[in-house]
């Protein structure tokens, strides 16, 4: 397996990349963005590991370029910023995970082999590629969503998300459910992840004027469709 570790500051990406190869895998280091851009987009990585803040240009802006060039490689976000604005504006660049600086390196690793577990594990949630709630219908193989006659274009974990709330109508699906679907069993993400990404496909699900479709449910998670 393939990493791009790209941080400025070799007091982290020195142990942190011989961690890594203790673990079998092989890794490639860039301590600014411009030069780390280059190599994310040349190279042919599993997963790139972005600090937020870079000199020459930011792991958010590296993630945007990735994902403008329609290239998915699951991106794990390092750094300091910690608010939900922060984690929104990271996974609305198409960010798939963030984990907040100082942190723990076995949940580093924990969410590593989760990111690369999910890039090469197929998961067969439903056999159908098209699914339809009420005036929302789902292309999961294009990643996109029609309502009201509307194309809608999804991230991939964005997707993922919609398609499990569309496969449970109406019914309370927890925040612990959500996450081990979404994220894996035991390897969660840090907290407000899942709002964050909920409160994404909200904004392209539920445009202006569309009744809502994501009801919260307080304290215990979400239920989905009209009401």
């Amino acid at each position: 397996m393939q990493i791009l570790l790209v941080d400025d500051e070799p007091e982290l990406t020195s142990p942190l990349s011989r961690a890594l190869n203790r673990e079998g895998y092989n890794v490639d280091v860039a301590d600014n963005g411009k030069i780390g851009c280059q190599m994310a987009i040349q190279g042919n990585y599993d997963l790139l590991i972005l600090d937020w803040m870079l000199p020459q240009k930011t792991g958010l802006e590296i993630c945007q370029k990735l994902r403008s060039h329609h290239d998915y490689t699951p991106v794990l976000f390092l750094t300091a910023k910690d608010t939900i604005d922060d984690r929104v504006s990271g996974l609305d660049a198409g960010a798939d995970d963030y984990l907040v600086k100082p942190f723990e390196l076995r949940e580093l690793l924990a969410r590593v082999r989760a990111l690369l577990r999910r890039a090469f594990t197929i998961e067969a949630t439903t056999t159908q590629q098209n699914l339809q709630v009420g005036n929302i219908e789902l292309d999961i193989e294009n990643q996109v969503a029609y309502r009201s006659g509307q194309m809608i274009n999804l991230s991939e974990k964005e997707c993922k998300l919609l398609a499990y709330f569309m496969n449970y109508p109406g019914q309370l699906l927890t925040h612990q459910k959500i996450y081990e679907y979404l994220w894996g069993e035991g390897e969660q993400p840090s907290s407000n992840v899942l709002a964050a990404q909920v409160r994404l496909l909200r904004r392209k699900i539920e445009a202006t004027g569309e009744s809502p479709l994501i009801h919260t449910i307080y304290r215990k998670g979400y239920r989905f469709g009209e009401l």
